[in-house]
């Protein structure tokens, strides 16, 4: 009986298993972005001084650790020395699902590290906040660069990308369960719930990534014992054949004159601005835009939709993608981005059923397009083991340097939002309190005297998405990995896996 249940489960199709993983990342994020602030401004009660400390610190850590990790990952794959073994894809395979076994449990354990107060809080959120990030990293980085080691064809990937998708958007209900144990004063059931939302995806990165493991294991063994008889025939490599291993510096320089990298990393960098400019000043949006119009149920509702929509919203882009390709259904988001930013600001801000509409959407569509450029990054994966005639895809190490270039973005987003406010209305977030109690009781703002803020807020709203959509469109012309040449390369890498250069006696 216990071998059928197995077999049963061996039968499960290498896409639902990978995109099973994102299920098990998001129940715990999604919890962590929604909470992690709260609990140790309104629970443990952090000092702004060690608040501040610790989210530096945090950025620092945050940019560093994606190329760090993806260089300790990718070192052995840049290039093989001449008496190294050629290492086979279904190999790297393996090594990556490993990685994700021994990660995964220590990622939901380092979450569980933020619900219960154990050292002073400054030292706790220092502490929590990079063992956090380092293990998600490590998670993340090797589950997208599965996505290019899995498979090379832009169908079979943008299947892959699908069921991420759709696990990821049932993860985002771990947000709305969560509403109903969430309590600053009684902390108690609220642990509880995490606890078993962190014992969820232990059991779940052990069964998946062991599982996935079963089906490339065999596969694996048997291209290490066909190496193994190859190696005893080889005649040796030619001398120009020989490569010794790639140095960082080596790395980095490749990477420079890889072109459409630049274009790519380029607006990715935008992108990963506006998606934390609409997180960041969504309800700011909302609270000088719409509160006085709408009911706070609705405004409820705009929140929620814009955390669940943009992962069911990517299981239609991604048909379209089977069908135009990745390259044209993002060239089209971003001219919609530019056309409904244009309608919203000639239709003005007083339009209230219309400023919804584009509040949510403008959020949807742009979370949605960041989900799309992971097959993007896929491609140049691909292209930068054509160009550099790598022995492997260093899949994990591309996306830890885009990672390292475009996460600055979340950075930018709230500094330049708030000074642009700031610059146009007078108004500084920051400040808000101190302005209330140095106003006098009686002196309540006139409407004629809140418009400027109202109206800046507005302008805030559509002309950032507008000078984004056009950098963006500006940067995605210059990028050619797409159509001929695109095929080009992916033909040119599956032949490559296929077919490796080891010279053998003739017989």
């Amino acid at each position: 009986m216990g071998l059928r249940v197995w077999s049963c489960w061996l039968g499960i199709s290498t896409a639902v298993l990978y995109g099973s993983l994102s299920l098990f990342i998001s129940i715990l994020h999604n919890v962590f972005l929604l909470y992690y602030v709260e609990t140790f401004v309104s629970v443990y009660k952090i000092d702004k001084v060690s608040f501040w400390v610790g989210e530096t610190v945090f950025l620092i850590w945050n940019s560093l650790n994606d190329p760090l990790f993806g260089w300790l990952s990718d070192r052995s794959f840049l290039s093989s020395t001449p008496s190294g073994p050629q290492i086979s894809s279904p190999e790297v395979v393996v090594r990556r699902l490993r990685s994700v076994s021994r990660y995964g449990p220590l990622f939901a354990l380092s979450f569980l590290a933020f619900w219960v107060a154990w050292a002073r809080p400054a030292l706790q959120f220092l502490v929590c906040l990079c063992l956090y990030d380092g293990f998600l990293t490590a998670v993340d980085l090797n589950h997208s660069a599965l996505l290019a080691d899995l498979a090379v064809s832009a169908a079979d990937r943008t299947r892959l990308n699908f069921y991420c998708s759709l696990f990821s958007a049932v993860g985002s209900l771990s947000v709305f369960l969560s509403y109903s144990f969430w309590d600053k004063d009684n902390f108690f059931s609220f642990r509880l719930f995490c606890v078993a939302l962190a014992g969820l995806s232990v059991l779940g990165f052990t069964v998946a990534s062991r599982l996935l493991r079963r089906k490339f294991q065999s596969e694996a063994q048997l291209r290490q014992d066909e190496a193994a008889a190859l190696r005893e025939l080889c005649i040796g490599q030619a001398p120009l054949a020989q490569e010794k291993m790639v140095t960082l510096g080596e790395y980095l320089s490749q990477l420079s004159k890889h072109k459409n990298f630049m274009w790519f990393v380029s607006m990715n960098l935008v992108q990963v601005f506006h998606c934390h400019f609409n997180s960041n000043f969504f309800p700011l949006f909302l609270e000088h835009l719409l509160s006085d119009r709408i009911s706070s149920s609705t405004g409820s509702f705009l929140l929620g939709i814009s955390y669940i929509a943009p992962h069911v919203n990517n299981l239609y882009f991604l048909t379209l993608c089977q069908r135009f390709g990745v390259y044209k259904v993002v060239h089209w988001l971003f001219l919609l981005k530019l056309a409904l930013s244009g309608a919203m600001l000639l239709a003005g801000a007083d339009q209230i059923y219309l400023l919804c509409v584009f509040i949510a959407s403008n959020r949807v569509f742009t979370e949605g397009t960041c989900k799309l450029l992971n097959l993007v990054i896929t491609d140049l994966v691909d292209e930068d083991f054509v160009l550099n005639r790598r022995q492997q895809a260093a899949s994990a190490l591309l996306f830890g340097m885009v990672a390292l270039v475009t996460k600055p973005g979340q950075t930018f987003a709230p500094l330049i939002g708030t000074w642009l406010l700031c610059v146009y209305t007078g108004y500084d977030i920051f400040e808000r309190d101190a302005v209330k109690e140095a106003a006098p009781a009686a002196s309540v703002p006139s409407p004629a005297q809140a418009v400027p803020l109202r109206q800046g807020c507005f302008y805030l709203l559509v002309f950032v998405p507008i000078t984004c959509a056009l950098l963006q469109l500006l940067a995605w012309s210059r990028f050619t990995l797409h159509g001929k040449r695109l095929q080009n390369v992916k033909s040119l890498r599956q032949g490559a896996q296929h077919c490796r250069p080891t010279d053998v006696k003739a017989i």
